[in-house]
């Protein structure tokens, strides 16, 4: 064939251009950018990477692997653009390929949920068959959606059978969801069972805490207090108004193991507080400093920043806030800082603070107790 001629059809037949020949138009996508930058480019490549093949898919999920969240929306788009255009043409996917990538645990969790996605629309046992596979799976995203479908199927057994609590367990194990935890946490009880959902989650309990700095006209979150300068848990500090701040020691009950300073230390307003504890690693680990805060919020590890966020009354849900960092082996301390400011409405009361240590997904990560300062 006359070499003009092919090029003619590479140009215009679907599915004729090679994985290679769409790097391109991937790295235009990827390199959009915010407020309208590379819009155009991406909008071309766009059109391009829609018209490829159902062999294009594979090429198409790996680029969302390093993807910026806007580039993602875009790649996302033309996975949906090939597959319709597969389905209308009768073309098959290339299922082998797909469920492959699924396999693949190095790519991102996204990516596999939406190769599983592809493969479920083609083959209807594709749930039935892979999911149980994906109970521990390192993606969020597909152990979602796995525990969701054991959970049905373990509440279909009757409350005495010596199957069911091994089942829930099982799902309690491999449930990071927080919905999903209670609700196994749930059937559990229903059958006679306690879960301590504190203790599961790796909330920490144990805290110093100490407040009465000044925080009149939000001039608080900025300042540098005596604690961020070096914690002494004997120390007296002058606070608001020339007040005795002394630390506290305080081991919290509240589920979750919230820290509520209005209910330890006092209602103040316009007022910093500071909460305090020592963790021990048996080596050392990047982990995740999950934190809520009504209100806003510092978080120092081992002395330095790692977190910071000018924001109050927001909603207080778990693992708001969350800082990836690595525990050195030994030692580590955290320190908190939750500013409260003069609003009165009744929505504006809330000064408390919840933190605990988890792995990329949610689980909590070992830890050994730690000595008292």
């Amino acid at each position: 064939m006359h070499r003009c001629v092919v090029t003619f059809l590479l140009l215009i037949v679907p599915g004729l251009a090679s994985a290679a020949d769409l790097t391109p138009s991937i790295s235009k996508i990827k390199a959009v950018g915010p407020n309208g930058a590379g819009a155009a480019e991406a909008a071309a490549a766009f059109r391009d990477l829609s018209r490829q093949g159902p062999d294009a898919l594979s090429a198409l999920l790996a680029a969302l692997d390093d993807a910026t969240p806007l580039a993602a929306n875009w790649l996302h788009a033309a996975v949906g653009a090939v597959a319709e255009h597969a389905a209308a043409a009768h073309r098959p996917l290339p299922t082998a390929d797909l469920e492959a990538f699924l396999r693949d645990t190095r790519h991102a969790g996204g990516a596999r949920r939406l190769a599983y996605e592809l493969l479920a629309k083609t083959d209807p046992s594709v749930p039935k068959r892979l999911l149980p596979t994906f109970l521990d799976d390192p993606g969020a995203e597909l152990r979602y959606e796995a525990v969701a479908v054991a959970l049905e199927d373990a509440r279909k057994l009757p409350k005495d059978d010596p199957a069911a609590k091994p089942a829930f367990r099982k799902l309690l194990k491999a449930a990071r969801d927080f919905q999903q935890v209670e609700a196994v946490a749930k059937e559990l009880e229903d059958r006679g069972e306690t879960v301590d959902l504190t203790a599961h989650f790796g909330f920490l309990t144990h805290w110093n805490v100490v407040a009465g700095f000044d925080n009149t006209d939000g001039k608080g979150f900025q300042a540098v207090y005596p604690p961020e300068r070096g914690v002494d848990l004997a120390a007296h500090h002058a606070g608001k108004g020339g007040a005795d701040c002394a630390w506290k020691e305080h081991t919290t009950a509240e589920q979750y193991g919230v820290v509520d300073f209005n209910k330890v230390l006092g209602k103040q307003k316009n007022a910093v507080a500071y909460g305090y504890t020592v963790v021990e690693s048996p080596k050392e680990q990047a982990i995740e400093l999950r934190a809520a805060s009504a209100t806003a919020l510092k978080i120092f590890l081992n002395g330095r920043e790692v977190f910071a966020r000018e924001s109050y009354h927001q909603s207080f849900d778990a693992d708001s806030h969350i800082a990836p960092v690595t525990l050195k082996s030994g030692r580590n301390t955290i320190l908190v800082k939750v500013c409260q400011n003069d609003q009165s409405e009744p929505f504006a009361q809330n000064w408390m603070f919840q933190l605990r240590i988890t792995d990329a997904l949610g689980a909590p990560v070992p830890l050994r107790p730690a000595p008292k300062d």
